[in-house]
């Protein structure tokens, strides 16, 4: 740390012992207090403070809690500036303590990856010291690519062991229930992020939430046949709702909280007194699975929309059915009742959202415009219009009294799964299979914020009462809480609306190109991170990429079982190679630009002419899916890693196996050769790394370190390091004599791909957020 940093940390615990240690805050010299706040911008000072034994990230993070008292603010040194930088600086280590705590000498490389966009003086000077923080090797993010708090990221409520399904907020907005196919239901505090409870008891998956008005009661569907009534505060179960082995699809609760309705995989809707337990009516009528459920805001009538392509309207108290509304020409998806209670608003997998008058039955509207699906609708609270979420990308919003389309609004690259809209009306808030979550301005139709950060499709979305905050659920197991105060205008990061799972860099260092889920290959440019040039975007997602080596043309191979050439300047598609039977997973380019070498889920490594587009060779003998392939500097030889669990070697003239390296315990997901072609190294969803001697077959290091799969290995230009990406999110870098780990650098999602930049120490990773991360390695030397 140096001897500064040592008197400093001793200063501070002295400091800390004397003032904060025996006397209220309150109490503290605000003069002596203002002078140790200036220290929070010092970046020696913040390693110092994580590295003394008396205090670590928690306490630092802690310190900047000062800034808000009293006396602080009164400073004549202190200006509101000053102190939103001091916040800005704690929300990034705050964002960082994870990380921090298992690595403390990834403390550069967080505040780098998370605050260079923000122009404050006291950041940007912290941030030029940090960047000179160490002689050693370390990796220097280049751009701001890791998780700031403009984008509204409040917390990530880890617990569920599988896909959540539902979401639900109690009215005092305090808490957050969700539900999910691990058959349990969590309990979160929404200020802290903490999980309260896991309510445990289904047999099932839990299909759905809701919470009682009182905000006491939660009630959740399974797909165990049963409805269980939960005490929000105890977690205790009050009552397991039985009627039949049916599997629920949906439930309700009525606004004076006394009754639930829940509807059944056999098309039944059942009416419960959730104080009893007692089952009050069965409501028969629907001939196929109940999809959704509604309530009138009296509480006297439900709505139920059905496979059967019909919405039901029916009695609550005697249970009589009142209408059956037909018209839809497909199974109806979701439901949504206006607040006067007079108008119910359904969608169909017909495509179209129809709105009925429910005191007569009449249809009133048709609301065309949907090309697909329509999988969810929201009404504003004052009535007046409808918002739709369909498998077309796109959200829409409707007039309910003229039944015309005010706004598309389009923005989602995949199936729009969810709807809300806050309570003032003003926005709507869309969750999507792209993995993002929207808002969107309801009077002008713009897009307000993306909210990125789940790994897996959103299915489901819900808004805090105050509408300051957005509840997101995901399959990729976790809930999101969401800060809807855009605040200034958000800062864009970087990146595709899905992950990205591959990445090249051009021979002359100066460009990027990136794939991801999302079907898109992107150029940016490899100093500014400077977005250049979109390739395509309607095609399937993207799952491998290379450039020629002139730098005029990108390879992507893609879940649609094809390989694609680019043109790099224009944005031209070239040629559409076809072949393979299965998913490409891997593309690699000669030395001399002439052929293209590809992998596939058919366990097939194919060659193509990149002039004619021509199959050249089918390599087989991998006995499960190709991951990854590689090919030597010569272009003699070609390099597989597959899902066997084996790494090939093969001529590329003659298409005969020349080797098979055995020793990963795992799938092999990348593979790469070092410059000389003497070496190859492997990554294993084993979580190693393996070099091998090329010739010979021998197995020269297996490089342990990571924690989580290794889906990417590149090699530097002189061969003496390769760089790893994992889906324990980091990226490592490794001395291939020695086999010894010299950096690493922890992104905030799982990396999917990896490479490195003709010099050697710029290094281009994409991870599961959709963002591409600009890396430096720093003090590097080849002795």
């Amino acid at each position: 740390m140096g001897r500064f940093a040592d008197k400093l940390a001793a200063k501070t615990a002295a400091f800390q012992r004397a003032y904060l240690g025996s006397l209220p805050r309150t109490q503290a010299k605000s003069g002596e207090f203002g002078k140790y706040c200036q220290t929070l911008t010092n970046f020696e000072f913040l390693e110092a403070k994580i590295n003394h034994p008396e205090f670590g990230v928690l306490a630092l993070i802690m310190d900047y809690d000062m800034v808000g008292e009293p006396e602080v603010l009164n400073c004549l040194e202190y200006s509101p500036e000053k102190v939103k930088a001091l916040k800005l600086i704690q929300e990034a280590l705050g964002l960082s303590a994870r990380v921090l705590n298992r690595d403390k000498t990834q403390l550069a490389a967080q505040l780098l990856g998370r605050l260079q966009s923000f122009k404050e003086p006291e950041i940007q000077e912290m941030l030029g010291v940090a960047k000179q923080w160490k002689e050693g090797p370390w990796v220097r993010p280049v751009t701001a690519s890791l998780t700031t708090h403009r984008d509204q990221l409040l917390h990530t409520l880890k617990g569920h062991s599988k896909q959540v399904n539902a979401v639900a907020v109690t009215p005092d907005g305090l808490r957050a229930i969700s539900g999910s196919f691990d058959g349990t239901v969590k309990v979160w505090n929404l200020d802290s992020g903490e999980e309260l409870h896991t309510l445990k008891g289904h047999s099932d998956l839990v299909n759905a939430v809701a919470v009682t008005p009182d905000g006491l009661r939660a009630i959740s569907s399974s797909f165990d046949g049963t409805v269980k009534v939960w005490n929000l505060d105890s977690g205790e179960e009050l009552h397991t709702l039985k009627g039949h082995s049916a599997p629920l699809t949906a439930v309700a609760v009525t606004p004076d909280g006394l009754r639930a309705i829940s509807g059944y995989f056999d098309g039944t809707v059942k009416v419960w007194n959730l104080v009893s337990g007692e089952e009050l009516h069965t409501l028969e009528g629907h001939s196929a699975p109940v999809r959704a459920l509604a309530v009138t805001p009296d509480g006297l009538r439900a709505i139920s929309g059905s496979f059967d392509r019909t919405v039901k309207v029916w009695n609550l108290v005697s249970g009589e059915e009142l209408h059956t509304l037909e018209g839809h020409s497909a199974p109806v998806s979701a439901l949504a009742v206006t607040p006067d209670g007079l108008r119910a608003i359904s969608g169909s997998f017909d495509g179209t959202v129809k709105v009925w008058n429910l005191i007569s039955g009449e249809e009133l509207h048709t609301l065309k415009g949907h090309s697909d699906w329509v999988r969810a609708v929201a009404v504003t609270p004052d009535g007046l219009r409808a918002i739709s979420g369909s498998d077309d990308g796109t959200v829409r919003v409707w007039n309910l009294v003229s039944g015309k389309e005010l706004h598309t609004l389009k923005g989602h690259s995949d199936w729009v799964r969810a709807v809300a809209v806050t309570p003032d009306g003003l926005r709507a808030i869309s969750g999507s299979r792209d993995r993002t979550v929207r808002v969107w301005n309801l009077d002008s139709g713009e897009e307000l914020l993306t909210l990125k950060g789940h790994s897996d499709s959103v299915r489901t979305v819900a808004v805090t009462p105050d509408g300051l905050r957005a509840i997101s659920g995901s399959f990729d197991g976790t809930v999101k809480v969401w800060n809807l105060d855009s605040g200034e205008e958000p800062l864009t990061l970087e990146g595709h609306s899905a992950w990205v799972t591959a990445v090249a860099v051009t021979p002359d260092g100066s460009r990027a190109i990136s794939g991801a889920f999302d079907g898109t290959v992107k150029v940016w440019n490899l100093d500014s991170g400077e977005e250049l040039l979109i390739l395509g975007g309607d095609s399937a997602w993207v799952n491998a990429l290379a450039v020629t080596p002139d730098g005029l043309r990108a390879i992507s191979g893609s879940f649609d079982r094809t390989v694609k050439v680019w043109n790099l300047v224009s944005g031209e598609e070239l040629l559409t190679l076809k072949g393979h039977s299965a998913w490409v997973t891997a593309v690699a380019v000669t030395p001399d630009g002439s052929r293209a070498i590809s992998g596939s889920l058919d366990r097939t490594v194919k060659v193509w002419n990149l002039d004619s587009g021509e199959e050249l060779l089918t390599l087989k003998g991998h006995s499960a899916w190709v991951n990854a392939v590689a090919v030597t500097p010569d272009g003699s030889r070609a390099i597989s890693g597959s899902g066997d669990r084996t790494v090939k070697v093969w001529n590329l003239v003659s298409g005969k196996e020349l080797l098979t390296l055995e020793g990963h315990s795992d799938s092999v997901g990348a593979v790469a050769v070092t410059p000389d072609g003497l070496r190859a190294i492997s990554g294993s969803d084993d979580r190693t790394l393996k070099v091998w001697n090329r010739i010979s077959g021998e197995e020269l290091h297996t490089l342990e370190g990571h924690s989580g799969l290794v889906r990417a290995v590149a090699v530097t230009p002189d061969g003496l390091r390769a760089i790893s990406g994992s889906f324990d999110g980091t990226v490592k870098i490794w001395d291939l004599r020695s086999g010894k780990l010299i950096a690493s650098f922890t992104g905030d999602h799982p990396i999917h791909c990896c490479a490195v930049a003709p010099d050697g120490v710029t290094v281009v990773a994409g991870e599961g957020s959709g963002r591409v991360h600009f890396l430096r390695l720093e003090g590097v030397t080849d002795a």
